[in-house]
């Protein structure tokens, strides 16, 4: 039990399974291939008890010994182990000593294997041998030991991959040299079961000088052709962000605007993947920007969706157009705006776009960001002057799906830009009133304003009846619509106090815009609706002690 639990920690602590000692580009490529990584990460649980029969792995104890000292070269302990173990036992994964020593590069053990007559064929059960664990882990050594031994050269895994696919995937040159200069097989070139060729699996993983290689003679293995997906080496790299792979085919090959099957070029995919460089890259080299899939998806969209600000500066930069529209009708800004991405928004807004396209609902991004209550995407968008009027499919203006959601505060935004654009088209001068001050539709807090906002609120909650907020609302040129979205709100028998303190405030914003005075105002607005006793009071509360003017902010 002791010599098994020593042969155990051994194993644990070897360099071969530390991450940091493996080469990157192996290690990163095979995460993403069934079969090879746990060669080197997979570590056996042990037994929970000292029995002859390993539970876990499905190996008799010797069997168990014997494969973990192939994984670690650990010859004498084979050798200890010796004729009495089956070395041709496979665990629950269904791998023999054989494929772990090999994907080791332990050619001490592999060379006692093959004395011993190990199996060369075995598959384990992603249908992986020795001879693609050479291969893929870039053994030349131990390669040429298995086709002496007699290892099938032509066998295939699950995924119809042979030794040419597994030393391109890993950048494995030497392999590839010896496949065709010394075994003459050039003919392992083929699909595997994805449809992808050596030239392709090496643009796919960023292997430059495997590309290199094969674009020479005697190799000529360079090929555009597209995988059972339609995607070209150039697409697989673009999507993979390898820029050096990228530039590389762009130099050689004429194929940059190229579809696959749904319709996407390389270009679509390094933005749909967020390879900003690859982006670049390809867009300097002239590829179309508004090529659509076809699902009408142009590049603008995924980047938008996902909201990578700088790739859609670039995009727009080179062209892109921002208001096209994908199967649902969607544009870039219903997706900027549905993911809550501001700077996408802004930069989209500040380009130009279109704000007021509908899509298959009929929604603007005014009414999207309205129902979904948000307060900050509505204020960008009310500032872009959208028609404030459109209706979507269920004959709902964006103020009418605000007051359906019951976002207040987004009605009474709405509400303050609808008269605010009404005043500025009907003044006589388009000279802003509002220059030391940026606009906004927000709610007021500022310091300034509190004495104004504190008479409204006396006046709403104590001092008018339930109908007078409606009387004056009317005397203000409200609209019916307005009020009607005002009185939505519910919140009890004495909602008309909040409803009149909102409208006023909605009129405060107004007044403050177009620089009227007050006091005044609000004293008439007061005699209008037979309120004379307020009026008085008002007047009295603000005599001596002129409302300052204010600007809006």
């Amino acid at each position: 039990m002791e010599k098994a639990l020593a042969l155990r920690d051994k194993v644990k602590n070897h360099p071969m399974l530390k991450k940091e000692n493996l080469n990157p580009k192996t290690w990163m490529t095979a995460e993403n291939l069934k079969g090879f990584t746990d060669f080197i990460l997979h570590r056996e649980t042990d037994s929970e008890t000292d029995t002859s029969f390993d539970n876990v792995q499905m190996l008799l104890e010797s069997e168990r010994d014997y494969m973990e000292a192939a994984k670690i070269n650990d010859v004498a302990t084979m050798k200890l182990l010796g004729r009495s173990v089956n070395v041709n036992a496979k665990n629950v994964h269904d791998r023999t000593a054989l494929h772990y020593a090999v994907a080791g590069r332990n050619t001490e053990a592999v060379e006692i294997l093959l004395r011993r007559r190990a199996k060369l064929d075995l598959q384990d059960k992603h249908g992986v041998t020795s001879i693609h664990l050479a291969a893929w882990f870039g053994s030349l050594t131990i390669l040429k030991l298995l086709v002496q031994g007699g290892a099938d050269q032509k066998i295939e895994n699950q995924e119809g991959m042979n030794i040419m696919h597994c030393a391109a995937i890993n950048n494995h040159t030497d392999i590839v040299k010896y496949i065709v200069n010394d075994l003459q097989m050039k003919e392992l070139d083929k699909k595997d079961l994805s449809g992808n060729r050596a030239f392709s699996l090496a643009a796919q993983h960023g292997c430059v000088e495997m590309l290199e290689l094969l674009m020479e003679e005697p190799y000529s293995m360079a090929t555009m052709e597209g995988d059972q997906n339609g995607n070209t080496p150039l697409h697989l790299a673009a999507k993979n962000g390898h820029l050096e792979v990228v530039q590389l085919l762009l130099e050689r090959f004429d194929n940059r605007n190229e579809v696959n099957k749904a319709g996407e070029t390389a270009l679509y995919l390094a933005a749909e993947e967020t390879q900003e460089e690859c982006v670049k890259a390809l867009l300097e080299a002239g590829c179309d920007a508004n090529i659509v899939t076809t699902e009408k998806s142009s590049c603008l969209h995924p980047v938008s969706e996902k909201g990578h600000t700088s790739l859609v500066k670039l995009l727009i930069a080179n062209g892109m157009d921002m208001n096209f529209q994908d199967q649902h009708q969607q544009a870039a800004l219903h997706l900027a705006v549905k993911n809550g991405h501001i700077p996408v928004i802004h930069t989209l807004l500040e380009s130009g776009c279109n704000v007021n396209v509908a899509d298959q609902r009929g929604q603007t991004s005014l009414h999207i960001a309205a129902e979904m209550g948000k307060v900050d995407i509505v204020e960008m968008i009310l500032k872009a002057g959208p028609d404030l009027a459109l209706q979507d499919k269920q004959a709902k203006t964006a103020l009418g799906v605000a007051a359906r959601a019951d976002m207040v505060i987004i009605v009474d935004m709405i509400i303050k830009a609808e008269r605010y654009f009404a005043w500025k088209a009907n003044a006589e001068s388009n000279e802003s009133l509002h220059d030391e001050s940026p606009l906004t539709f927000k709610l007021d807090h500022r310091a300034e304003t509190r004495q104004i906002r504190t008479t409204i609120w006396n006046l709403a909650y104590k001092l008018l009846k339930p109908q007078d907020w409606k009387k004056l609302a009317q005397h203000w040129l409200f609209n019916e619509q307005q009020v009607a979205a005002i009185e939505e709100q519910w919140t009890g028998l004495r909602s008309y106090q909040e409803h009149g303190n909102r409208m006023m405030l909605i009129w405060l914003h107004g007044a403050l815009i177009t620089q009227q005075s007050l006091a005044k105002e609000l004293h008439e607005g007061l005699l209008s609706i037979g309120s004379k006793n307020v009026a008085d009071k008002i007047r009295l509360e603000t005599t001596g002690t002129e409302m300052r003017k204010c600007t809006i902010s």
